[in-house]
């Protein structure tokens, strides 16, 4: 894992994204372009309707089906993952090429506040390293109430 003077270079995302979709049969469509490109412009935790709003905002027709497959598409190539959380409404956030994002996820408010924790991370390598293994991500979410 870079130190923290270490330049990363990481694919782009949209290059990442084509690879799953050829692997699947699927095409680069400027739909699915778009989605990504929205995405790319969030910052922390948004839900679909966000991003479908968003997108129509931007005068992009896209239909919600296609939100919803793309949203899953970009789950399954790794460069988004799903915030997990205690009601019905899906949240995501961008996860590809970010540091991971662990969270506090008030139950009460439904606010999720980033954490950072680099004790997690030192753990998360040493485990790996000790069976030989190379870290790839992790998700860690502490779900609280106010007392």
């Amino acid at each position: 894992m870079p130190g923290p003077d270490e330049i990363r270079i990481i694919e782009p995302l949209c290059a990442v994204f084509r690879r799953k979709l050829k692997s699947e049969g699927l095409k680069y469509t400027p739909e699915r372009a778009q989605v990504l490109d929205t995405i790319m412009r969030f910052d922390g935790v948004f839900e679909a309707d966000r991003l479908l709003d968003e997108l129509r905002a931007s005068d992009f027709r896209v239909s919600k089906a296609t939100v919803y497959r793309t949203l899953k598409l970009l789950q399954d190539a790794g460069i988004i993952q799903r915030v997990l959380s205690n009601d019905d409404h899906a949240r995501y956030q961008l996860a590809y090429g970010h540091t991971p994002h662990d969270q506090l996820v008030r139950l009460d408010t439904g606010e999720v506040l980033d954490l950072e924790l680099p004790e997690l991370l030192a753990l998360r390598e040493r485990i790996c390293r000790e069976r030989g293994l190379e870290a790839q991500g992790h998700r860690l979410q502490i779900y609280a109430v106010g007392g």
